[in-house]
């Protein structure tokens, strides 16, 4: 007998509005994030995302629609949404006069912890994001990255299994950037949904299981990276040859979009996939005309944004 095993949304939407006086923002948004996945929405400025954080975490009311978020209404139950979730903002939302610790602290205090239990949680919070060598310190003298893991980790002192990341590393060097996306991994590793916004197309591209772009209030587009780059013509082979003659022989054969004489290359579509580098390289195997050199070219996130908000994707989030 085959048991099947179905993952829960955590988050469910279906024909959610919104609007600031005539300015319609969210326009019948429908979406579900499953429970144990990172979902990514992405948009250019305006777009309407931290809008729909607010609202999935009960900071602002929907004009209408049905949202339904760690099972629970946030216009009917707020309180059992909030206790569901955790939120990090754009902003590191941490008092800079405040040490690491006194931060954690605030916060254990905040979700009614036990002192035992409140002691144990920041100890374990501290160790988690390395914050040990600095858990004295003023979060004034912080860095940036690190004040950005101090205040992922105040989101996650009340154990919350669903976590909205509003532009998490927005301003953070690479190097932070990328001890954010480890965490984010081990978060999800663990069971926790992270619904994350983000203007860093290769954030979406490295974390999202899922992705939706939100443009003029409205999901233009949703799915895996892959399924999104797939849908962007232009993914192409760029073969290079040794010699003109072995150039020419290939040209003959295969059904190329560009040929440069110069630099013994020619431009052959592909969608990148196995199937397509093999019959390629047996056609050319078949009339010995085997290419010097070999890349493969597909459509990235930043090909399937232009595509479809014709925007590029900006720095900074919009005010709601």
């Amino acid at each position: 007998m085959t048991t099947t095993v179905t993952s829960r949304p955590a988050v469910s939407v279906a024909g959610l509005r919104k609007r600031f006086g005539t300015k319609v923002v969210l326009d019948d948004i429908d979406l579900t994030v499953t429970e144990g996945t990172v979902f990514a929405l992405l948009g250019p400025n305006g777009a309407g995302k931290t809008t729909m954080v607010r609202i999935l975490a009960t900071l602002l009311a929907a004009d209408g629609g049905a949202v339904r978020v760690a099972g629970h209404d946030p216009a009917d139950d707020p309180d059992a949404v909030r206790a569901a979730i955790g939120l990090t903002g754009q902003f590191a939302a941490v008092d800079r006069l405040l040490t690491v610790r006194e931060n954690l602290r605030l916060m254990a205090d905040l979700n009614r912890l036990g002192r035992t239990e409140g002691v144990r949680r920041v100890d374990r919070l501290i160790e988690r994001f390395d914050l040990g060598e600095s858990a004295r310190k003023p979060v004034s003298l912080l860095s940036g990255g690190q004040q950005r893991r101090l205040d992922l980790a105040m989101t996650l002192v009340g154990d919350p299994r669903l976590i909205f990341l509003d532009e998490p590393t927005t301003g953070l060097d690479p190097r932070s950037r990328h001890a954010m996306w480890q965490i984010v991994r081990e978060l999800v590793a663990e069971g926790v949904t992270v619904f994350l916004t983000t203007q860093y197309l290769d954030e979406a591209d490295e974390l999202a299981d899922r992705i939706a772009v939100l443009d003029q209030g409205r999901i233009v587009v949703e799915g895996t990276a892959d399924e999104l780059k797939r849908r962007i013509p232009g993914g192409h082979l760029l073969l290079r040859f040794a010699d003109p003659r072995t150039l020419q022989a290939a040209a003959a054969v295969l059904d190329t979009t560009h040929r440069d004489d110069d630099a013994l290359t020619l431009q052959v579509p592909s969608d990148g996939d196995i199937a397509s580098l093999r019959a390629v390289l047996g056609t050319l195997d078949r009339v010995h005309a085997e290419p010097d050199h070999l890349s493969i070219h597909t459509p990235d996130l930043d090909d399937v944004f232009f595509a479809f908000t014709g925007a590029p994707a900006a720095t900074t989030e919009e005010i709601r």
